[in-house]
């Protein structure tokens, strides 16, 4: 294995639309998800495993989930799992984590990678990114994973790439935000727009001197603790320095600003997993199309569902058509599929009425 590869997976989300199974005290990526035996930030973790070495990899994630870490990760050890203080979007942290592999190794090309994303060609996915560190390792540039489209999604962003690069990884015009449903479909008709999968890869030289170029304030902010990373004085600093961090996200404070992004369409099937009905799209389905987790389904008259329940539990449902059935301890879930996007706003009424996401 390239001893200069290294991962950074992002496991900090809470995935508050898997409510009652994800919650904040133990949220989406800790659980199994898809009902494989293992839970999604394992399954990130061997994805990135088989070109990166273990070593090699850092969990970024907040402080309240260290043990879930450790506990679910045996082969990591404690100096891999960097820990946020504070909550302050995606760029502080990427260019924490960065920092810590510069003094490791000021060489180090890194993946940054959501730890809960569905993808099942692993060897597809190894051969994307060693293609893209190969070009970040020689050239100073950004690159990312595009994911090519295949209906006119609302709910991604989407990268636009020029047309007339004939490189497999292109050049990228601009970033463009979640659209309307009409907007989506010229995306896909001109041809040239991915969604934004949120994987990004580069150089540690390259995306510190883009902090240090588009984002002094912040750069400095992190940098003056460099002698302190990978030390025992680490911890100090960043409790004291990191809730200073302004909140924003790595599209808002580099990618919307650098002219350097390369992004390479994905070869390997892909799904971000971020709501009951993605994960309903990702299972098998039975005779009635239901999608089960665990559970043991009696179904009449029921198709389109998404149920889970405890392992072997006996669900019987009769006439119910398209809905997100999730039993667990305290909480049943009984909800319309078509609404899924509101389990948000419904887990608020939640605490509002009971004082607690658990009920």
């Amino acid at each position: 294995m390239n001893k200069n590869y290294y991962a950074v997976l992002m496991a900090g989300g809470v995935g508050s639309r898997f409510w009652p199974i994800s919650t904040s005290e133990y949220p989406k990526q800790f659980h199994d998800m898809l009902g494989t035996g293992k839970t999604l930030i394992q399954k990130t973790f061997e994805r990135l495993n088989k070109f990166v070495p273990t070593e090699n990899i850092l969990i970024l994630t907040n402080e309240r989930y260290n043990d879930l870490v450790l506990e679910q990760l045996p082969a990591v050890k404690q100096e891999q799992v960097v820990l946020e203080p504070a909550m302050r979007n995606t760029a502080p942290c990427i260019l924490y984590a960065a920092l810590k592999i510069k003094k490791m190794n000021p060489n180090g090309v890194m993946i940054v990678a959501p730890s809960d994303h569905w993808i099942e060609d692993e060897q597809a996915f190894a051969a994307d990114v060693t293609a893209c560190f190969q070009k970040c390792e020689k050239e100073d540039v950004l690159c990312t994973l595009g994911i090519k489209p295949t209906f006119p999604n609302t709910g991604f962003g989407y990268i636009e790439y020029d047309k007339t690069d004939d490189n497999q990884i292109k050049k990228v015009n601009q970033f463009r935000e979640k659209p309307d449903y009409e907007t989506a479909k010229d995306f896909l008709s001109q041809g040239n727009f991915l969604w934004n999968g949120g994987i990004f890869m580069w150089s540690v030289k390259t995306i510190v001197g883009a902090f240090e170029s588009f984002q002094p304030e912040q750069y400095r902010l992190f940098d003056s603790g460099f002698a302190y990373y990978n030390t025992d004085k680490e911890r100090a600093f960043i409790a004291e320095n990191y809730p200073k961090a302004e909140n924003i996200s790595i599209d808002y404070a580099i990618l919307e600003h650098s002219s350097s992004i390369y992004v390479l369409a994905a070869t390997f099937d892909w799904n971000d997993l971020g709501t009951w009905g993605s994960l309903f799209d990702k299972l098998d389905k039975d005779t009635g199309g239901n999608a089960v987790v665990n559970a043991k389904v009696l179904a009449e008259d029921s198709s389109g569902n998404m149920i889970r329940a405890a392992k072997d539990k006996i669900v019987v449902v009769d006439g119910i058509k398209d809905y997100i059935i999730v039993d667990k301890e305290e909480v049943l879930l009984i909800y319309p599929k078509s609404k899924e996007q509101d389990i948000k706003k419904v887990l608020t009424k939640v605490k509002e009425k009971f004082g607690s996401e658990q009920a």
